[in-house]
């Protein structure tokens, strides 16, 4: 999985589609092919209850939500993507359920498949109650869900939400509130157990799938084999990297150089798991205001730093995923009750941002170097962190063949620097691939490398520096 366009409920190109699933075919899938994308992520499709739990409150968990059609229109629609190229993973949801009446709460009149005990039972974020793990039909209640979205519809994946939720006893929970387990520790025995059982059958009845596990703490091993000591997940969303990333890039560039640890922090736990690098629908909604208006400066520099944003997450080891209208610069926080704003496309400004999160797809699909080594240690490497006071922060991209590595250089602030020096060993000759400043992305276009100077510094080393142009607030890709 190289970079993922994450898909939230609600209308997606007018108020017909609302209720189609087939106008989701003929919108969605063209637009996610010529963007590049490889995979869509769609938000929970379960059948609920109320729209505004956008869907992770789910009732049905062997059903497409009827909002948008029957399930043939949902096979239909995964169908076509998987002919346009495209995987399709779901958000699955077996951390807890609403109380309807009509779902699974006191399911015969007694706590079926919820812990009795309310310690264990209720959730109190989200006023909703927990599977009872401990069940075996429960257990396999909710292990034939997961199979059956990728036997009957072919899914390529499953993100499970909220694992921390299902880990940790004291979830949420105040001293007094919850019960240690057996050994005295807070970790739910039972939810272990079902998920090491969830991921070993997934990965043993469909071996071409994924399971992607949103654990936001610093348990260990979630992305690691079952047998050796693992929760079993195939990958794990990067919520560290999403925060420090985003904290880093709210600053106004000259307060940058007092933050380079934040951001190259991500380096120092990065293979402690199959990490992929998400920015969310929770960083776009509830005042946290869209990824645009995240951003210092004024509209020019907004987006140029968007740009810079964008080129450094796919540059950066570990899968992508982009929640959508995110790739265009949505000025609205996502509303699941309107469309997104697709009338922006005709300003320059938002098109040519597209343009460019479009051509950092296809950088990363046809870049080796940005993929194959991605979760060890062989495929990543710091050039140089020794600028802080310029901010300018330079590392290489390598792949299985030396002769495909790229040298990442980005520039945080709106200072150009001509004639920067960059030392390097291996290659002598490089050119540009990408420029975040090009005019075709809407940057100024006065700064680029054609052809990079490059000479020997240390033959015995070969060390050479490379002589460079760096735009403002820009990343520049050498090859």
């Amino acid at each position: 999985m190289k970079c993922i366009w994450r898909v939230g409920c609600g209308p997606i190109n007018d108020e017909e589609s609302y209720n189609s699933y087939d106008q989701m075919r003929e919108t969605l899938v063209p637009y996610v092919r010529d963007m590049g994308f490889t995979h869509v992520e769609l938000m929970p499709v379960m059948e609920h209850p109320f729209d505004g739990s956008w869907g992770y409150q789910g009732t049905g968990y062997f059903a497409p939500t009827s909002r948008y059609g029957d399930p043939q229109g949902f096979m239909a629609l995964v169908e076509a993507f998987h002919r346009a190229g495209i995987g399709v993973v779901l958000d699955w949801v077996p951390s807890h359920f609403p109380y309807d009446a009509h779902g699974l709460y006191m399911f015969d009149g007694a706590n079926t498949y919820e812990y009795a005990d309310m310690r264990k039972g209720f959730h109190p974020d989200w006023n909703s109650y927990i599977f009872n793990y401990r069940r075996g039909e429960v257990k396999s209640f909710l292990i034939s869900s997961a199979r059956f979205w990728m036997d009957k519809f072919h899914i390529d994946g499953i993100r499970v939400d909220a694992v921390s939720s299902m880990l940790k006893l004291n979830y949420s929970r105040k001293h007094g509130q919850w019960e240690p387990n057996e050994h005295g520790g807070d970790g739910n025995l039972e939810a272990i157990a079902f998920i090491k059982d969830l991921n070993e059958t997934i990965f043993r009845d469909f071996p071409d799938t994924q399971t992607i596990a949103e654990e936001a703490t610093d348990w260990p091993g979630i992305s690691r084999p079952t047998y050796a000591g693992g929760l079993g997940f195939g990958m794990k969303w990067m919520m560290g990297w999403m925060h420090d990333t985003l904290d880093y890039f709210k600053l106004d560039p000259i307060h940058r150089q007092h933050h380079q640890d934040k951001f190259s922090f991500s380096m120092m736990y990065y293979y402690d798991e199959n990490f992929m690098l998400p920015l969310s629908h929770d960083e776009v909604v509830h005042g946290k205001s869209p990824m645009i208006y995240k951003m210092p400066g004024d509209e020019w520099q907004k987006f140029a730093n968007l740009r810079l944003l964008y080129s450094y997450m796919f540059t950066h080891p570990g899968g992508k995923l982009l929640f959508m209208g995110d790739e265009f610069g949505a000025t609205n926080e996502w509303n699941y009750k309107s469309e997104l704003q697709w009338d922006l496309l005709q300003y320059d400004a938002h098109k040519l941002l597209k343009d460019c999160v479009a051509d950092l797809n296809h950088l990363l699909k046809n870049e080796p170097a940005l993929y194959e080594n991605q979760f060890n240690i062989y495929g990543f490497e710091w050039v140089d962190l020794n600028h802080r006071s310029e901010s300018v922060i330079v590392y290489k991209r390598k792949g299985q063949n030396p002769e495909e590595d790229i040298l990442v250089i980005l520039n945080m602030t709106p200072v150009v620097r001509r004639n920067w020096k960059v030392f390097t060993n291996g290659k002598s000759v490089w050119k540009e691939i990408f420029n975040s400043d090009d005019k075709k992305y809407w940057g100024s276009g006065d700064v680029f490398n054609p052809e990079p100077q490059v000479q020997l510094v240390n033959k015995k080393e070969k060390l050479y520096e490379i002589n460079v142009h760096l735009p403002p607030l820009g990343a520049v890709i050498l090859k």
